[in-house]
């Protein structure tokens, strides 16, 4: 009896895909269990962000909380590290202490390897995707957090990518052995992407097609926000026994169920758009629907100030680092946008739109404070801020009552040439600082 050769070849091909990807995905530096014991860091010029900045002062977490907050909370050792029965004391004189950071609009743990399809799962098929959590597709095994993290970020929003309505995000701990593990709890997340036209045709034909393109896409999403509304009203009206719905309207049902916490302001829209025209349309909508509002990426938002003052909009702002959008535009605009928020009255936080690249979150905040922000707004923009927008009430700072998510630096945390960070606290526990770029730098100081 013959026999095909197609499963085994299938097999082998399979197995060889797995191999290579293998090592890209999976990181082998192993999650820190649970706090038991306390941690009492002392001496330390902390950086409360809330309570301003204080010199030789102690802070002592326990049970993954900050517990106090003030000088001389003990003084059982004056070693540079100690532990005793129940408390590992930390001498952190003439070091600074932070809160952890937390990156925005990233989309770490969904990426891998830009170039491999198989690692890359951070858009769903379609226009209209509500229901799509980024927690379905979370990795924290990825080999990427490590690298984030040694960078002082202890928290990401995991964003999804896409077109029109691209799903919800989530906040995460950046040292989890699972998506359970990691879930930061926060208010809901719906993201839309607006529509734009991003290069203008010169043909004038081709031009009027890109813009019919253009309104037919926001028409779809602003008839995909009514139906949502219009569910949202009649499960009001019903309450929640729903048993005469259509059965062949169940798919679109899971879309406008999962859309209820928006209507009921539960829930935050984050809207990508940059430009006047954008952020215009999408205060319409919001002030249609009473929407909690925050702007991703706003490079014109701060031209709109009292519209956003009016709907209590956020932003977060993620073209720090960036070149200017118009060529008739000054060289260092996108650095001084922050400070322009600033003085507009606008809430903002600092955002980072990328995977790996993440990481430079920190001197995005050191640049912002160059151009016109002052050190304690840039931090507070990458802390609390950030937390404040996610609808999280106990991130960002150093104060009795917050997560103990710390980080240990013997410089400014802003400053890539100062901040060598030495120690990092994710909910009182102290994690390993392993990477795998440090591996690579031992591997080839030894060449």
């Amino acid at each position: 009896m013959k026999h095909s050769s197609k499963p085994v070849l299938f097999a082998a091909l399979l197995g060889a895909i797995c191999t290579t990807l293998a090592p890209a995905m999976a990181s082998d530096i192993v999650p820190t269990p649970k706090q038991i014991r306390s941690v009492l860091i002392k001496n330390a010029t902390v950086h409360t962000v809330s309570q301003g900045v204080l010199s030789n002062t102690d802070v002592l977490i326990e049970n993954g909380k900050i517990t106090a907050v003030g000088p001389q909370l003990t003084s059982q050792t004056n070693s540079a590290t100690a532990e005793t029965n129940d408390t590992q004391v930390v001498d952190a004189s003439g070091k600074h202490l932070y809160p952890g950071l937390i990156a925005l609009d990233t989309s770490l743990g969904l990426v891998e390897i830009e170039m491999s399809r198989p690692t890359v799962d951070n858009a769903e098929v379609g226009y209209i995707n509500p229901q799509i959590s980024t927690a379905t597709a979370y990795n924290p095994d990825s080999e990427l957090i490590p690298t984030i993290r040694f960078n002082g970020i202890t928290h990401a929003q995991i964003v999804p990518s896409g077109d029109g309505i691209a799903g919800q995000s989530v906040l995460v701990n950046l040292d989890a052995w699972t998506i359970e593990d990691a879930l930061t709890p926060s208010a809901g997340q719906f993201h839309v992407y607006w529509p734009q036209i991003k290069r203008m045709p010169e043909d004038e034909k081709e031009k009027a097609k890109a813009i019919e393109k253009n309104q037919q896409a926001i028409d779809q999403l602003n008839i995909a926000f009514e139906d949502g509304y219009r569910y949202f009203l009649s499960d009001k009206a019903k309450g929640k026994d729903n048993k005469d719905e259509d059965p062949q309207s169940a798919t679109n049902n899971l879309r406008w169920q999962a859309m209820l916490p928006l209507y009921q302001g539960k829930a935050t829209l984050f809207a990508h758009a940059d430009s006047v025209g954008q952020i215009e349309q999408v205060i319409a909508l919001t002030k249609k629907y009473q929407f909690k509002l925050v702007i991703v990426g706003g490079y014109d938002a701060w031209r709109l100030a009292s519209s956003l003052r009016e709907v209590k909009a956020g932003v977060i702002y993620p073209h720090t680092l960036s070149l200017p959008k118009r060529k008739d535009e000054p060289v260092d605009l996108p650095f001084k946008i922050t400070s322009l928020l600033a003085n507009a009255g606008i809430p903002f936080a600092l955002g980072f739109s990328s995977d790996w690249n993440s990481r430079n979150l920190p001197y995005a905040a050191g640049y912002s404070a160059a151009y016109g922000l002052t050190p304690e707004q840039a931090l507070k923009s990458i802390t609390l801020d950030a937390a404040k927008l996610l609808g999280v009430e106990d991130l960002g700072a150093i104060a009795v009552g917050y997560q103990g998510s710390v980080v240990l630096s013997e410089g400014d945390i802003l400053d890539p040439m100062t901040n060598k960070i030495e120690a990092i606290w994710i909910e009182g526990r102290q994690i390993d600082l392993n990477n795998r770029h440090q591996q690579l730098y031992q591997k080839y100081l030894k060449r």
